[in-house]
This record gives C-alpha cells, sequence and structure tokens, in this order.
C-alpha cells in the first residue's frame, strides 16, 4: 500500500515541464513535506544508461525497440525508486511516466495504444499516479523552445509532434479524473499557481 503521493508531469518537449516540477518540488520542500524528484528515462542509476541509448543512438533505433527500452526503464524506476518512496510516505514528483509513451509511442510513432497500455500496467505493476499534470503547447512553438541541438526524440519532426500533442489532450479527456491540462503558454508565475492549486486538492 503506497503511502505518499505520486503527482506526474507530462506534455511536449518544451513546454517547460521541467521547470514546474522543480518549482513544486522547492514549494513543497519549504511547507515541510518529504519529496522526490525523479524522471523517465533516466532515473538513477540503471536508467542514466538506458536515458543516454534513447536519446543519443545514432544509428536506427525500431519502434518497438524504443517502446521496450522505455518500459524497461520504467520497471526499473518503479519497482527500485518510485514505491520506495512512497512507502516512506514521499511526494513523488515525476518528469515523464505512462503518458509518454502512449503519446510519442503510440501516437507519435503510430503503434497499438491498447497493446501499450498493457505494456505499461505490466511495467509499472498497476501503480497510477494520483495526479497528472499535461502542459499544453502547440508543436511549432515546442520545435522552436527545443532549438538546434536536439537529441533523437526531438528530431521527429512537426507532423510527429502534433500528434503527439494531440494524444496528450486525448489522454486528458479519456482521464479527466486524474489529468488535468494547463495552457503551456501562460507565464511561469501563473502556471505554477495552478500547478499549486491542483496539488493542494489532493
Amino acid at each position: 500500500m503506497k503511502k505518499g503521493l505520486f503527482i506526474t508531469f507530462e506534455g511536449a518537449d518544451g513546454c517547460g515541464k521541467t521547470t514546474q516540477i522543480k518549482l513544486l518540488n522547492e514549494y513543497l520542500i519549504s511547507k515541510g513535506y518529504g519529496t522526490l524528484l525523479t524522471r523517465e528515462p533516466g532515473a538513477k542509476g540503471l536508467g542514466e544508461k538506458i536515458r543516454e541509448i534513447l536519446l543519443n543512438y545514432d544509428s536506427e533505433v525500431s519502434s518497438n525497440c524504443e517502446s521496450f527500452l522505455f518500459l524497461a526503464d520504467r520497471a526499473q524506476h518503479v519497482d527500485c525508486i518510485i514505491r520506495p518512496s512512497l512507502k516512506n510516505g514521499n511526494i513523488v514528483l515525476c518528469d515523464r511516466h505512462t503518458d509518454s509513451t502512449v503519446a510519442y509511442q503510440g501516437y507519435g510513432r503510430g503503434l497499438d495504444i491498447d497493446k501499450i497500455n498493457l505494456l505499461n500496467e505490466y511495467a509499472t505493476t498497476g501503480l497510477k499516479p494520483d495526479l497528472t499534470i499535461v502542459f499544453d503547447i502547440d508543436a511549432e512553438t515546442s520545435l522552436k523552445r527545443v532549438g538546434q541541438n536536439k537529441d533523437r526524440m526531438e528530431s521527429a519532426g512537426l507532423e510527429f509532434f502534433k500528434r503527439v500533442r494531440n494524444g496528450f489532450l486525448e489522454i486528458a479527456e479519456k482521464n479527466p479524473q486524474r489529468v488535468k491540462v494547463i495552457n503551456a503558454l501562460d507565464t511561469i508565475d501563473n502556471i505554477h499557481k495552478q500547478v499549486v492549486e491542483l496539488v493542494e486538492k489532493l
């Protein structure tokens, strides 16, 4: 039985979620909460090596292989980092989780979404976030914010990121209790206030 809270931050590259997750972490610490700030792919340990392959491997990676690497990272992350932290009563803040795999590999790469959901369930052993915040941004702005130095995932192109955005919005529509959408074009301060408001409801 988990005792803490599990909150995930989602959205296309350049949406500002990494900035917002750090701001929320600082806010929660200032209120006296124990927190764990983590990410997927690339949590401490084995995940860092998987992240290096996923983002920087300079040859062809099949869509199926890509998905299984993300899932392997997730299984390790949940079992060895997230669940123990939740058991200790911490608020776990995770930069990307299962919804990114659905949006990027399902909607973006065109893989079977039902199968991805099934594999996500297996990789997480059924763990679900208490709250997921999607930072919504149009594909053009997303790519502009990423800039010229793109990693392998960020180099997938405009149409890919349009599909990813649509994926995140459909996920939110299908899971209205868990997933909340925030306009990522608002100011950093206004977005932070909205994030805090959502978290304080928990």
